[in-house]
């Protein structure tokens, strides 16, 4: 008897399916089955670091004392680049930096994000990183808070906004940007038990603002950011957690069994006596 060849998977197919599993897979653990995935297939390692977004990380500069986050943007190799002294850790020698110009603009970012983040979030951390790209630059405006672990439960908000910002004609820049929040939230309590609440969500945005000068793009890209998160922020409150009470409210009942029952009979006794059927 013949035996059937098992059949070989292309790097394509490979990456399809092990995006469609992570898509699949409950959202807190996304770090650990990327981990897992790579382990199984080492070649698509770089692959999926670029493409998945998972929670951010936090990493104290070793020379300004300040948390910062990491992610694909800020990466080279095993080094990432800190935002406030512009130097990777682990150092290595050829790492990728933004030109002086763009390195200004960063830095501006850095100073404006970090009171945004103050303002809107009471605390956490945020970091921007930026980078050259012909006919203008790209970057990213990372914001993490997280809700400190308690025997009640823990939480988490992670944004990830990705966008690139081309000259198109004069005093008029064309900003494209993906946005990715990731949310997890775990609740423990005597009456409710374990709820866990974990997903996330992805939008995006192309729009032409005039630029006056190199301040200019702070401004633009906060007022982008801004307006997303409120927009994906009630999406959130009204769609996500909206739909979850309501299926909370439809499986689990207050009332006991037999008091609804009882209630049920009477409605139906009701609308006997008027004669509806």
């Amino acid at each position: 008897m013949e035996t059937k060849k098992p059949k070989k998977y292309t790097t394509a197919e490979k990456l399809d399916s092990a995006l469609d599993l992570i898509r699949r897979l409950d959202p807190k653990h996304t770090a650990e089955t990327l981990q897992r995935i790579c382990s199984l297939c080492p070649e698509l390692t770089e692959d999926l670091l670029s493409s998945v977004d998972q929670p951010l990380e936090v990493r104290r500069c070793a020379k300004t004392g300040r948390d910062y986050l990491l992610c694909d943007y800020n990466r080279d190799g095993d080094s990432y680049r800190s935002p406030w002294s512009n130097e990777f850790e682990p150092p290595i020698t050829d790492g990728t930096v933004p030109s002086e110009r763009v390195r200004k603009i960063e830095i501006a970012a850095n100073e404006a994000f970090d009171i945004y983040r103050e303002l809107y979030y009471e605390g956490g951390i945020s970091s921007v990183y930026f980078w050259n790209l012909d006919g203008g630059f790209a970057g990213v405006v990372l914001i993490k808070k997280a809700a400190p672990s308690t025997a009640k439960g823990e939480g988490a908000w992670d944004s990830i906004h990705v966008f690139e910002a081309s000259d198109r004609r004069s005093r008029t820049t064309i900003y494209k940007l993906t946005s990715t929040v990731l949310l997890h939230l775990n609740t423990t309590g005597e009456d409710l038990g374990t709820m866990n609440l974990s997903g996330n969500m992805t939008r995006q945005i192309e729009q032409a603002m005039k630029v006056s000068d190199d301040s200019s793009h702070v401004a633009n890209i906060g007022k982008l950011v801004e307006d997303m998160e409120l927009r994906m922020r009630n999406l959130l409150q009204e769609v996500y957690f909206g739909k979850a009470k309501d299926v909370v409210g439809d499986v689990r009942s207050i009332m006991p069994l037999t008091e609804a029952a009882k209630e049920k009979s009477a409605h139906q006794q009701i609308i006997s006596s008027m004669g509806i059927d």
